[in-house]
């Protein structure tokens, strides 16, 4: 039994003072409109012309960054759905985040490209849990020279910046993270060596409060490595070497994952209409519908696309499935980071068909290079 005296070391944080109340948009948005009616008909208009609003004036320059549009966007179905991807560049040791970019101007022949964006503000990070909440990108520890640490960043997609969250009350590398109810859960990446790191190997953190909480969990699922997560209706999918948990986060339930499913699920995944996505190791793309139980091979998109033995990931780009995987630029120093989106259905049999609407190179990096990544957020 964990004594409950033992002491561990604790970094008190700064308080951070209140953010002051957003300024009246004054001059008006419209000046013919009421700025309600304005911020109706803004929030409707596509993102990749956002910079040119900012432009117009002062006033539209603040709603184009605030929270106020985003929210509007959300309420009216306006979001649009945007991929980010990080690769490990070895050549650089750094860890570096990309968006999937559209070029507005060519709407006939529609060419897309990865835009880097600033460098994270952290020595490398091996081993980071990813989640996504709202507009932003949450990256939950990893090791730096092989020492894991608690240290928590996040990602504002609005605008492209570094800030730095609440450390996690343990240190991890290679945890599973999910995000439910605007909340981020982060489970295993930890040895639970001690008394803290038992009570702790299950975290939440609610980023209005900007605090994080212990999640009780069973003894006998607090195993270390985590290898892939997903959220399927509330629940928190988490796989370990040799078994998967699952958290209901509304009842406060563990349990562990069904067999079918834990044997056929060991990479990098996606969620699309109650169904999650992979590739296995001969090459295909399954699906597992979790209320039949059942695996079943994605049809219609082998034609189109060559069949990803390693190297590929895949996000829900808006009820789209994204995928993105390396591959060799001949016999050159480079290498393609390529990318497809496929829109899947379900026919009436209950198959799983994939269309392909693109496919294309889009971005040229170094061999060396690796992806990490890859998630959608809605803005």
């Amino acid at each position: 039994m964990f004594s409950s005296s033992s002491t561990t070391a604790t970094t008190v944080e700064p308080s951070t003072p209140p953010s002051p109340p957003p300024p009246p948009l004054s001059p008006r948005l419209i000046p013919s409109l009421p700025d309600d009616v304005a911020l109706n008909i803004i929030a409707r208009v596509p993102r990749r012309h956002h910079p040119t609003l900012s432009l117009v004036s002062k006033s539209m320059k603040f709603l184009i960054s605030s929270p106020l549009l985003y929210a509007a966007r959300s309420l009216l179905r306006s979001a649009e759905h945007f991929l980010y991807i990080s690769l490990r560049l070895h050549t650089s040791h750094f860890i570096r985040f990309y968006t999937l970019y559209q070029n507005p101007n060519n709407t006939l022949n529609p060419k897309y490209t990865l835009v880097p964006l600033p460098l994270i503000p952290s020595p490398s990070l091996v081993g980071s849990a990813l989640a996504a909440l709202n507009q932003k990108i949450y990256v939950l520890g990893g090791s730096i020279k092989d020492i894991p640490s608690s240290q928590v960043w996040s990602l504002d997609c609005r605008t492209h910046t570094w800030e730095p969250a609440p450390n996690m009350q343990v240190s991890r590398e290679f945890a599973a993270a999910g995000a439910v109810d605007d909340k981020i859960y982060v489970f295993g990446g930890c040895v639970v060596d001690n008394w803290a790191r038992s009570m702790n190997w299950a975290e939440v953190y609610d980023p209005k409060s900007r605090k994080w909480n212990s999640v009780p969990s069973p003894i006998e699922i607090r195993d270390k490595w985590m290898h892939a997560s997903a959220v399927i209706d509330g629940k928190v999918y988490a796989m370990a070497d040799r078994n998967g948990v699952c958290y209901e986060v509304k009842s406060g339930n563990w349990a562990t994952v069904d067999s079918d499913l834990d044997n056929g699920w060991r990479g990098r995944a996606c969620v699309i209409d109650g169904v999650l996505f992979c590739y296995d190791y001969l090459g295909s793309i399954r699906g597992y519908d979790v209320k039949e139980g059942t695996w079943k091979e994605l049809k219609g998109w082998e034609k189109g696309l060559p069949r990803f033995l390693c190297g590929a990931t895949m996000a829900n780009l808006g009820g789209k499935l994204m995928v993105v995987w390396e591959a060799k630029n001949g016999g050159g120093k480079e290498m393609e980071i390529r990318c497809a989106e496929i829109e899947v259905k379900k026919d009436e049999a209950g198959e799983l068909w994939g269309e392909i609407d693109w496919s294309d190179v889009v971005l040229l990096v170094p061999r060396e290079a690796s992806i990490v990544h890859c998630l959608a957020v809605a803005l």
